[in-house]
């Protein structure tokens, strides 16, 4: 990210957090209460069930006490008669009472006649759950309630069912009815999808407050910071091109004292040696010889500082342009290194800005460092180019790249930053790819450097 970016970022991230936590947890709050809500509505419903099976069962108990109470154990007569007023108690399609005794035989079952007189002591349900055993349990424990999952008559299909058991002792009769409790989750589920449109409504409300205020934050942070912006990159600009420039005066100057001074000084030294040597070959051998190597160390040095001067501030770029420069760049390069470099490039002489000339010949210039140090690479190729948009150098070697073991590309280094800052004081880009293959570099600069109108540049 870049210094406006992050500028931006710090104006509005910490905004939109705080507004989605705040609508996170009005949300959650909201969806809590409504299952809570939902809960109680369900309960509430469920009681209601239980309340109308009390009262079916004490109807029923009232329709045969009289025929009950007067008969004996035996009295089949009796348990006829009751058979008969049980399975007659019809309240609606799916509702009837039914009666086992306590081995489990049927005795009563108005809707599913076939289990007369046969034992389902064992039946269970799709859950597992032993029915007819647990119904029993209840009726013999004095009446209670037992849900589970059986067959609803209107649908045919299996349904959750709650139902109330009570015993009629004298027989050793479980006798109980049942409600179907489908209609009480269709009822919570509509609920709570109603529920939950009144949540997503308020999610919409909340989001339609908050989002036109952060655009509004947004967008008075973003005039702000812009202004600001313009101004510290116009001073940054400003103060990078007066260090860039004062480096280059520098260096001209270290490289016009060390040729003008030192090398002139050593050169005379170089001939006072070699007159002492002509006078001394007359006298001690071992003498001429120390004085000979005196010489050439001298001389040595003489080439050094050459080419330390070179390195500052080549002459060749201020004399016959940038591409002559670049030419003695890479061959020296080669002849230090042994890398071969294959170099095209078109002639600039007089026709770029001396300040884009010094900057496109300190990107090779580093880039090249870069490869000696670091690439390892056996070819380099530089090419240099020239169209109506501009110009462009373009920088390619066959080495390691620069990624580290973890693939990441260290692209921070203080080369790479100079080489960057150089190109966009022009308004130009460096652009980098790296790989295990080799890495690339395009430094582009527009039209803008061109001193005169445009003019085809011939091949080199």
């Amino acid at each position: 990210m870049n210094f406006r970016q992050k500028i931006l970022a710090l104006a509005v991230v910490p905004l939109v957090l705080a507004i989605l936590a705040i609508t996170a947890l009005v949300t959650q709050q909201s969806t809590e209460l409504s299952r809570a809500s939902l809960a109680t509505f369900e309960r509430s419903l469920l009681k209601a069930k239980e309340n109308e099976l009390l009262n079916l069962t004490n109807m029923a108990i009232s329709a045969i006490s009289g025929i009950y109470e007067a008969a004996g154990p035996d009295d089949e007569a009796a348990k006829r008669q009751v058979q008969e007023i049980l399975s007659s108690l019809d309240y609606g399609p799916d509702g009837y009472f039914f009666a086992y005794d306590y081995d489990g035989v049927n005795i009563v079952h108005p809707r599913q006649p076939f289990r007369r007189g046969q034992n389902w002591m064992d039946l269970t349900d799709p859950d597992g759950n032993r029915v007819i055993y647990y119904l029993i349990e209840r009726a013999k424990e004095g009446g209670g309630l037992h849900q589970y999952k059986w067959e609803k008559p209107s649908t045919g299909t299996v349904a959750d069912k709650l139902s109330f058991a009570v015993g009629l002792e004298k027989w050793g009769w479980m006798l109980g009815t049942g409600v179907y409790l489908d209609d009480v989750y269709a009822l919570t589920a509509a609920a709570e999808a109603d529920l939950i449109s009144h949540i997503n409504t308020t999610f919409l409300i909340v989001a339609a407050i908050t989002i036109p205020s952060v655009i509004g934050v947004f967008l008075a942070g973003f005039i702000i910071t812009m202004h600001e912006r313009r101004l510290a990159d116009g001073r940054l600009k400003e103060l990078t091109q007066r260090v860039i420039d004062a480096q280059e005066e520098e260096r001209a100057r270290i490289a016009r004292e060390l040729h003008d001074g030192i090398s002139q000084s050593m050169v005379a030294a170089r001939y006072m040696l070699d007159l002492a040597l002509a006078k001394v070959r007359s006298g001690a051998d071992d003498t001429a010889a120390i004085i000979e190597r005196g010489a050439k160390g001298l001389n040595s040095a003489i080439k050094e500082v050459r080419r330390i001067s070179h390195d500052l501030r080549p002459g060749l770029l201020d004399d016959l342009g940038l591409s002559a420069a670049l030419e003695a760049l890479t061959s020296n390069f080669s002849e230090r290194t042994g890398i071969a470099v294959d170099l095209k490039t078109v002639a600039f002489k007089n026709v770029l800005l001396p300040e884009a000339r010094t900057a496109l010949y300190r990107v090779a210039q580093e880039a090249l460092t870069n490869i000696e140090r670091h690439a390892q690479a056996s070819e380099v190729r530089i090419v240099l180019t020239s169209s109506g948009g501009g110009a462009q150098l373009l920088i390619e070697d066959n080495g390691r790249g620069f990624a580290d073991r973890d693939g990441k590309g260290r692209s921070g280094g203080l080369g790479l930053r100079n080489m960057q800052e150089r190109m966009e004081h022009f308004g130009g880009s460096l652009d980098v790819r790296t790989s295990s293959r080799g890495t690339t570099l395009r430094a582009r600069l527009p039209k803008s450097i061109y001193l005169l109108p445009r003019i085809e540049p011939v091949p080199a």
